[in-house]
């Protein structure tokens, strides 16, 4: 089975004494010829999902399989084979040699596969040739344009002809008239045949795929009647690392945010009562949730977009409730509130 697999794949690390886990039982499959889009902000988990499909760094669970071959399992020699051959990676900064020329800079990978020097040549001249650049061979970096350095990166990602191509921000340093070239160029990557991943949050690129994998859905920014929640004593409100779209307002009963820690157990980072707010960060700013909403007795809680939220804090009552000092549980819940669970009116 050719292409790209991805089953259940879950991507965990730990940052300071926190559990972090950007990609949770991700399920994709690409077929040969077909280029597919990242797409999601900063800290969504795009770069970090790339490194474990280049083989630089391990799932925590779930599996890669990229033409019959399980990445996962690859071993010393098998998965520098499989990076050298199997896999090119063209990176957001270019990460060209400032002191070699266009075409040694291209040469390099093929040289460290102990190819001939002039065989390692001719093909990085070709490539360079390929990706429109055969006037700039002997330039360095340093004489390069943005939109040349990333075409020269390109060509290096090419050198030992791999069926898979991860591009990680390809656009990111480039003017737009930089950036219609290099879409030309990553079409034509996949036309030829190859799985090509590229991941982004410019949207620019969207024209360009054959498909669209969004890592932080924009669901924040479609119309949504406001959630209203009853919830008892330990219902989970949302899980730390699930993509958020909603800010919730604690109207009865209080709400407790717990982090995960690298050793398994938990913090409490902060506790909400009656009045306050929580979970802003993620519908805000795209960004995964930093830490489950756990409730710590039975509460009334509703969840709003950020817009509705804007425009419930705009009410002098709101407003009031919000900031106030001493803030006492509501007498009424909020119409149509439901059990956690289901769908709210």
């Amino acid at each position: 089975m050719n292409g790209l697999h991805i089953a259940g794949l879950t991507i965990e690390y730990s940052s300071g004494d926190y559990v972090v886990r950007p990609i949770d039982g991700l399920n994709l499959s690409v077929p040969p010829g077909e280029l597919v889009l990242l797409l999601g902000p900063s800290g969504c988990g795009k770069t970090t999902l790339l490194s474990v499909l280049a083989g630089i760094l391990k799932a925590h669970s779930g599996s890669v399989r990229f033409n019959e071959i399980n990445v996962g399992a690859l071993k010393e020699r098998a998965l520098t084979d499989y990076r050298r051959a199997t896999v090119g990676v063209v990176f957001q900064a270019f990460n060209l040699i400032p002191s070699l020329t266009a075409v040694e800079n291209v040469a390099v990978p093929l040289l460290a596969a102990k190819v001939s020097t002039s065989k390692a040549r001719a093909r990085a001249e070709a490539l360079l040739r390929e990706v429109g650049l055969a006037d700039r061979l002997t330039h360095k970096p340093a004489g390069l344009s943005g939109g040349q350095q990333q075409r020269v990166a390109i060509a290096r990602a090419l050198a030992h002809d791999p069926p898979l191509v991860l591009a990680d921000e390809p656009t990111a340093h480039l003017d737009y008239i930089q950036v219609e070239g290099i879409l030309r160029l990553l079409r034509e990557l996949a036309a030829a045949g190859r799985t090509v991943i590229v991941a982004t949050h410019d949207e620019r690129l969207l024209p360009l795929a054959d498909r669209i994998v969004e890592l932080a859905p924009k669901g924040m920014s479609k119309p949504r009647p406001p959630e209203h929640l009853v919830v008892g004593r330990g219902d989970i409100i949302f899980r730390q690392g699930e993509p958020g779209d909603l800010i919730f307002i604690v109207w009865r009963g209080e709400v407790e945010l717990v982090r995960a820690r690298g050793d398994n157990s938990e913090l409490v980072v902060d506790r909400v009562g009656a009045g306050r707010y929580f979970g802003e960060l993620a519908p805000i700013f795209g960004l995964p949730r930093s830490a489950t909403a756990r409730a710590t007795t039975d509460a009334v809680v509703t969840g709003y977009t950020p817009k509705d939220f804007r425009r419930q804090m705009g009410s002098p009552s709101m407003a009031d409730m919000i900031i106030g000092a001493d803030l006492q549980p509501l007498d009424q819940e909020p119409p149509g509130a439901g059990r956690i669970g289901q769908e709210s009116s």
